[in-house]
């Protein structure tokens, strides 16, 4: 039988919505869509650079849980609810993705608050 785990963050979404910030299936590793919120103090900035990076590290660290990291990721989406919030982040984006070059798509849309400026999700394939 394959494998299948859940992480959480510890964020009141996860719990309230009914979902987890990553499931492990296998050697595959589905992170969900990851806003800037600081989940262990629900807190998020103002700047959408500041949330870029605020989502990167909990992916990041939902990614190392699963036994993984940046380098493993294969597929990344961004979701904006402002185009133009999109190219500033890009020196960030860049850190973690600019040798791995995974695949990625960047949508304009709205986001469940009004807060958030940036929401990021991953797919990554570990090494068994």
């Amino acid at each position: 039988m394959t494998e299948r785990r859940a992480i959480l963050s510890g964020s009141t979404f996860e719990e309230q919505i009914g979902y987890a910030r990553a499931v492990v299936v296998g050697d595959w590793v589905h992170v969900s869509g990851t806003t800037g919120f600081d989940y262990t103090t629900m807190t998020i900035s103002e700047d959408v650079v500041e949330q870029a990076e605020q989502c990167l590290r909990t992916i990041g660290e939902a990614l190392a849980e699963a036994g993984c990291g940046f380098a493993d990721v294969v597929r990344v989406r961004y979701l904006l609810p402002e185009r133009a919030d999109f190219e500033p982040c890009w020196p960030v984006l860049r850190r973690c993705f600019g040798d791995v070059r995974p695949a990625a798509t960047m949508m304009v849309c709205g986001l469940a608050d009004p807060r958030m400026r940036i929401e990021i999700e991953v797919d990554a394939r570990r090494a068994v």
